[in-house]
């Protein structure tokens, strides 16, 4: 869902191991953060960029992929933002300049990247964003970014069948609140945090490990049959209505 959540999944301490069962080498593409060169540093990741949401960002980094080995095997979106007051103000009152900045960084970012990943996975690939319940139904002080992630995950299913003939799988993880740095800008998240975990049928919160792990598991080919679809790891959280 946001920078800080990538990148507690990608720091698992497990990750190397898993990576090596995967065939598979890390690398980053992310935004302009010490945190982000550190972990990757630890990761031994051969390729580690400034990418961001930004347009130029995003090529240039697909040109920094290209020169350092010319193939990927999966991509995972991990970004999104709304102004404070457009998150924490009714939606009908929100700018159409803070409407548009949310819906470019949140959703066609993951369109840019998309598209941009197509060409360096000729063997076919796995492409997944990161939403939340927020898109299907009306979660109290997620503002905007609820009809922002609905446009996320509607573009999840037309990019799957787009690119579902050249083999690369589509796929939206919607995990159920997480404490991260990101979800601390929405108003009352502790009250969020407490009924997920008291409400949820499985009676607790999810946590990094379990996103990381569905995350592992959809980019693997043990998921070479699954596209187009929102997959929730929240505890059952998100049949309550």
């Amino acid at each position: 869902m946001t920078p800080s959540l990538a990148g507690k999944k990608a720091g698992h301490r497990h990750r190397q191991r898993a990576q090596h069962r995967l065939g598979c080498r890390a690398g980053f593409l992310r935004c302009r953060c010490r945190a982000s060169r550190d972990l990757a540093q630890r990761q031994g990741a051969p390729l580690c960029r400034t990418a961001g949401a930004a347009t130029r960002r995003q090529y240039s980094a697909a040109a920094g992929c290209r020169a350092g080995g010319g193939k990927l095997d999966f991509v995972l979106h991990s970004i999104a933002f709304a102004r404070k007051e457009d998150l924490h103000g009714r939606v009908v009152d929100t700018s159409r300049d803070g409407f548009a900045q949310a819906m470019d960084v949140s959703c066609h970012s993951f369109v840019r990247a998309a598209r941009l990943a197509e060409p360096l996975m000729k063997q076919g690939g796995c492409l997944l964003t990161m939403s939340y319940l927020g898109a299907d139904e009306v979660v109290a002080n997620y503002g905007l970014m609820g009809p922002v992630k609905a446009a996320l995950e509607s573009s999840v299913r037309y990019l799957a069948t787009e690119l579902g003939p050249q083999g690369i799988r589509v796929s939206a993880v919607s995990p159920g609140p997480l404490a991260t740095r990101a979800a601390s800008g929405i108003a009352d998240f502790l009250h969020l945090l407490n009924d997920a975990a008291t409400r949820a049928p499985l009676r607790h919160l999810t946590t990094i490990k379990e996103v990381g792990a569905l995350c592992a598991f959809l980019v693997s080919d043990a998921a070479a049959s699954i596209t187009g679809d929102t997959l929730y790891v929240d505890a059952g959280y998100h049949i309550l209505g």
